[in-house]
């Protein structure tokens, strides 16, 4: 179970080797087997990174949109011609069981691939008539754009990043996690296999330090980061000061709101799929559920019943619908929480304990009785465990639901969809659901608002993000000067 590839770090078209690098070693989080040992990327090959990558970008830039996109249409084929091996290279690097990394992460980035290629040709500029005179714009490429990856959709991630900013004429570098850094690799060398020129996407390896490296040099014009808060505002206030663009996409605790009218079932298995997919690994996680009293017993009922049935295994089996956390770390982390959630009183519903499946393995829990003064309910806990909390009123629950430093998401459960749109008007939230959650189509932009980020990724709203407007005046006739 070797998932060795053949160099750390991709850069200028081919693998790069520098064993001058701090190691890291991957594991898989099923057995906590060791399945690759990396190098961080060193100094020397930073610089290579970004200096092919500002070699290259120009000419990237000067090539027909459609040209560009005629690349990223190879690319997608390439990556759902290797669907099952690409899954599978995602369950050992995350954990995550293989019938979610089947259809949910590689094809989720192809599809914004697929997307953005097929933009792109159709961004214009605008004319102004002026009398006489006109002005008009041009969308032009930032340049050199930094990815920052996180663990928990490493390969999706990737894509999502270099989608618009690749269709779009910018070159990117990308770090990915030092936890999974394993499928930026695959993406590396499947773009260069359908034709995009050395430079264009270069992958380094490295933690905090490598990050900082590539997010100060003031050749990027971009840092695009996908992590938590801390980590986003060191990154924000590195990019801060060279004046660069940034899109972050931060932690989150969402509100997901039950009312007394909404089908009961759906609502379940909304809150379900909120907190137990990817064994709750997901930033927009609605993991603040609440149930309107009145359907309170009612959804304790059949949330526990279903949860029961959740079957947990080797992420490699088929059947497995539930895997394990990421590495010792994120464990020990949400069993703390699950401890303190015991000691402040939740009531526990289900789960509460370490799984027997393998060591990384936490039975997904849910809490209910919690109150937005415990700490369940205010932090973000990144794993398998649901905050169940009551409430009585329409004005009531959205007041709570606010009162967060977190803006990321936020769902609506109810049979009224007047009251589905009133209510998620009010929530601050970036990325919203009406009996729907956590599904993220390439279509509908995705990011937040307050300190769980800024700008927006997919959709037409990314283009924003990867591109600035040059606007330009022509005179057509005399200049009229008082001098």
């Amino acid at each position: 179970m070797i998932a060795q590839p053949k160099a750390s770090h991709f850069v200028n078209g081919a693998y790069l080797e520098d064993t001058a690098g701090a190691v890291i070693e991957v594991t898989f989080p099923g057995t906590e087997e060791v399945i690759a040992r990396l190098h961080e990327a060193t100094p020397a090959v930073i610089e290579a990174a970004i200096s092919g990558a500002v070699a290259a970008q120009r000419a990237w830039a000067a090539m027909k949109p459609v040209e560009r996109s005629r690349i990223l249409m190879r690319a997608v084929a390439l990556i759902r011609e290797r669907g099952a091996e690409l899954a599978l290279l995602e369950t050992l690097d995350t954990g995550k069981p293989i019938q979610e990394t089947e259809v949910a992460d590689w094809p989720s980035g192809a599809d914004a691939l697929e997307y953005f290629a097929g933009l792109a040709p159709t961004l214009t500029g605008e004319t102004m008539p002026l009398g006489g005179d006109f002005a008009y714009t041009i969308r032009e490429p930032l340049g050199v754009c930094v990815g920052i990856g996180a663990w928990n959709y490493p390969s999706q991630i990737a894509c999502w990043k270099a989608a618009p900013a690749l269709s779009t004429g910018n070159a990117m570098v990308f770090k990915p996690s030092e936890v999974t850094p394993l499928g930026a690799l695959k993406l590396a060398e499947i773009f260069i296999e359908a034709g995009m020129p050395a430079g264009i996407f270069n992958v380094v390896q490295g933690r905090g330090a490598a990050g900082a490296a590539l997010a100060t040099d003031p050749r990027i014009a971009k840092v695009s980061l996908t992590g938590s808060v801390p980590t986003g505002a060191r990154v924000y206030q590195a990019a801060a000061a060279g004046m660069k663009h940034v899109t972050m996409e931060l932690g989150g605790k969402s509100p997901l709101i039950v009312f007394e009218d909404a089908d009961l079932e759906s609502a379940v298995g909304a809150a379900m799929l909120g907190n137990f997919y990817s064994s709750g690994q997901i930033c927009s996680n609605g993991t603040r559920v609440f149930v309107q009293k009145g359907v309170k017993a009612a959804f304790l009922k059949r949330l526990a019943e279903r949860t029961a049935a959740i079957r947990a295994g080797d992420p490699r089996d088929g059947a497995t619908q539930f895997g394990p956390l990421v590495n010792r770390a994120q464990f020990e982390k949400v069993m703390g929480y699950i401890a303190t959630a015991k000691a402040e009183g939740a009531r526990l519903i289900a789960g509460g304990a370490a799984g027997n499946e393998g060591p990384l393995f936490v039975q997904p829990t849910v809490f209910a009785d919690v109150t937005d003064e415990m700490t369940l309910a205010r932090e973000e806990v990144f794993g398998p465990v649901m905050a169940v909390l009551d409430f009585e009123t329409e004005e009531e629950v959205i007041a709570r639901a606010n009162g967060t430093q977190f803006g990321l998401a936020a769902g609506v459960f109810t049979g009224d969809l007047a009251r589905g749109h009133r209510v998620i008007g009010q929530l601050a939230a970036g990325t919203c659901w009406i009996n729907a959650y956590n599904l993220t189509p390439v279509e509908m932009p995705f990011g937040a608002v307050k300190a769980s980020g800024l700008g927006r990724e997919n959709s037409r709203a990314a283009v924003e993000h990867y591109t600035q407007v040059k606007a330009v005046y022509v005179g057509l006739g005399p200049v009229d000067s008082p001098y």
